[in-house]
Formats: structure tokens, C-alpha cells, sequence
């Protein structure tokens, strides 16, 4: 089978197309073949190697070389302990341990995929998992009239929080480049921050929650833009960043009603469900920035490394046909 291969840690040169022996099911998999597969952040850590945790897959190269998480594809086989699928069932869900995605075929436990609904498209479906189960749980307890900033909001995402926190009623500030700012509007943002040209920690007892999806700055500058009994969730960025916000934020809770930490969102099937009814209810639409073929795929990770990525970039494998 075709797959993208990752000989190290690095940038997307170190990336390929290669033959790779096919996928084989245990007695507790299914076998895909894969028709798209989205690429997120946590992505685009795995292939660079950092944060650290992002090595926990081998200190010097990945011991699964075929990176990708997030896919849609059709049951082709099913492990003699699988009873929640068979073959031909169009699925879609995140993959254990964030890899083996960007591939032609690949052999998963089914207890993080779910059934693709009629209507709902292999690239869409592939846009859902990680976004969404993050989206979730980032903007929970959110309410009408909540003011929400979305740090990172124009990237992989960055959609799902916006849309999920607009149908909640927020007011909804989101932060990126400049040049995205009419996307961000378009994808329902009432606010927007142009990162390079203003620092948002600046705007001191504004907002009700903070959702982090890029962090680089304390949490000694976060917390002032939070207003009396606000939160900061941090979901991804720099490691030394993540260290302080853990160690830091609960004094600083203490100390000044504000919370500051970490979001962590376990993969889930149950999560997944909900965010896809959300999507088939209407009530949020997966962002998609752009589908590539496999043989573009380390374009998109350059893509998506530069931030110039609107949305979710899916790789195109196999056709819905």
C-alpha cells in the first residue's frame, strides 16, 4: 500500500511517498481503507518532535513511521472480536496513538470510530474528530452573552471552537495573522486581533474565557484578560508554556479568581458522536482550508507548519465512490 512515511523529526522534508507492506487486523481491529484524512496540530508536532511528549512515539524517530490521526474511510475487514462493524460500513474517528493515518489502509480498535451519516461527505467527516472533541470540551459551560477570545482561531482548530462557542451565543474575539481576519469573520468571529500587530493579553478583565490553541506567552500575561471568575484553557503550543501553566495556574487561581490551565481532551468516541450531530444538526460546519491527493501531503504539512492554513487541510486517499 501507499502511505506517507516520516523518516525523523523535523519539517516536511523529512516526509515521502513509499510502498509499505499492507496493513494487517488483529482479531480485535478493523481494516480501512482510508478515503481522507485530516491533519491537525498534534499532527504537526509528531512530524517536528517537540514538545517532548510529542517523542513518545521514539526518542529519535517514530516508531510508527506513518504519521496522520484523523480519518474517514470503509470497513474492508473486521477482527473475529468485532461486532460493532463490518465490512462496507463508511466510519470515521481518531486513530490510538496520533499515527498511522496517511496511509492507503490501516488496522484500528473501532472503539474510537463511529458511523458516517448520509449527506455527511469522507473529507468533512475527516475534519471532525480532533477539532471537534477539543471544541467541545474548550468552550463547556460557555452561555449567551460569554465573552470568548480564540487564540489560534485561523488555523486546524480553530473553526470548530469559533462555531461552537457562536452557537452558544458567545461574542466571539478570534486571534491570528492579520490577513486572516475577513475568514475569521466569515466563520463567525464578531471580533478579530491581528496577532503581529497587537497583543491581546493587553486588553486587561475582557473576556470570560480564553481558549489557547497556539500558546506562547505566561500565565502571568494570560490571566490579566480574564475577567473576575474567567478561564484560560491552553490546548496546545510551547512545552515550557504548558510546564508553567501547570505548575503556575492553580496559585494564580487562588490568588486571583481567574483560572488558568490546561485543557486535556481524551480521545473519546462518545465526544464524537456528539460533535457530529452537532454538524448534522447544522449548528457547526467543519472548516476545511483545502484537499490535497497523498502525493501533496508533505505540501500540506508545510502548509500547515507556516500557519498559512485556513481551516483543516485533508488529504484525499480514495474517492467516497
Amino acid at each position: 500500500m501507499r502511505a506517507i512515511v516520516q523518516a525523523g523529526y523535523g519539517g516536511s522534508d523529512r516526509l515521502r511517498v513509499a510502498d509499505v507492506p499492507d496493513a494487517v487486523p488483529g482479531p480485535g481491529d478493523v481494516l480501512l481503507r482510508v478515503r481522507a484524512a485530516s491533519l491537525n496540530g498534534s499532527d504537526r508536532e509528531n512530524l517536528a518532535g517537540t514538545p517532548f511528549y510529542a517523542r513518545l512515539n521514539g526518542l529519535r524517530k517514530p516508531r510508527d513511521p506513518v504519521p496522520g490521526s484523523d480519518v474517514a474511510g470503509v470497513v474492508v475487514a473486521a477482527g473475529a472480536e468485532v461486532t460493532a462493524f463490518a465490512p462496507g460500513d463508511e466510519v470515521f474517528g481518531e486513530l490510538r496513538g496520533y499515527r498511522g493515518g496517511l496511509a492507503e489502509l490501516v488496522a484500528t480498535p473501532p472503539d474510537l470510530l463511529v458511523r458516517r451519516p448520509a449527506g455527511l461527505s469522507a473529507v468533512e467527516a475527516a475534519a471532525i474528530p480532533q477539532a471537534g472533541c477539543i471544541a467541545l470540551r474548550a468552550v463547556e459551560g460557555v452561555g449567551a452573552g460569554d465573552r470568548v477570545l480564540v487564540n489560534g482561531a485561523g488555523g486546524s482548530g480553530g473553526g470548530f471552537v469559533v462555531g461552537l462557542a457562536k452557537h452558544r451565543g458567545a461574542v466571539v474575539t478570534a486571534v491570528d495573522h492579520g490577513s486572516k481576519a475577513p475568514f475569521l469573520r466569515a466563520i463567525g468571529a464578531d471580533d478579530t486581533v491581528a496577532y503581529e500587530a497587537e497583543d491581546w493579553t493587553t486588553h486587561r478583565g475582557r473576556y470570560d474565557l480564553v481558549v489557547d490553541l497556539v500558546a506562547h506567552r505566561s500565565p502571568f500575561r494570560v490571566h490579566a484578560a480574564l475577567s473576575p471568575g474567567g478561564a484560560y484553557r491552553l490546548v496546545g503550543g510551547r512545552m515550557r508554556v504548558l510546564l508553567a501553566t501547570v505548575t503556575v495556574g492553580p496559585v494564580l487561581g487562588l490568588v486571583t479568581r481567574r483560572r488558568v490551565g490546561v485543557l486535556v481532551v481524551p480521545q473519546s468516541q462518545a465526544a464524537l458522536e456528539q460533535a457530529t450531530a452537532l454538524v448534522t444538526a447544522g449548528a457547526v460546519a467543519p472548516v476545511v482550508d483545502s484537499v490535497v491527493p497523498l502525493e501533496e501531503a508533505p505540501a500540506a504539512f508545510a502548509r500547515l507548519g507556516a500557519g498559512q492554513a485556513r481551516g483543516k487541510v485533508v488529504v484525499e486517499i480514495a474517492g467516497d465512490g
